[in-house]
């Protein structure tokens, strides 16, 4: 994803888990959207969103899931701006991502 995310223009940061993600974020490293996968080793998309959530400085940073994990509340439970069923669109997701960006 952040390879396409790069060929449209965005400068996208990885981690390769929540607990690096919040130290990026919490360290002052800046994001417009967070693509989030629920499904990570050391710390889970839920407890990743969970933390973000609780963080004044980082919990209105939107939030866009991209998950295998089947639940018609997904979206709701997690209070992300949208949910997308693995394997995504990267179309449907791209305009997400610029939906939220122009905000």
């Amino acid at each position: 994803m952040a390879k396409f995310l790069k060929i449209e223009g965005f400068a996208p940061v990885s981690a390769t888990n929540g607990q690096e993600a919040l130290k990026y974020l919490r360290g002052g490293g800046e994001a417009a959207v967070i693509l989030l996968d629920l499904r990570m080793p050391v710390m889970d998309g839920w407890a990743f969103r969970a933390a973000q959530r609780s963080d004044p400085a980082i919990a209105d940073i939107p939030v866009i899931v991209l998950s295998g994990v089947e639940s018609p509340t997904l979206q709701q439970q997690l209070a992300a701006a949208a949910t997308f069923q693995k394997p995504a669109s990267f179309a449907d997701v791209m305009k997400k991502v610029r939906e939220l960006v122009a905000v």
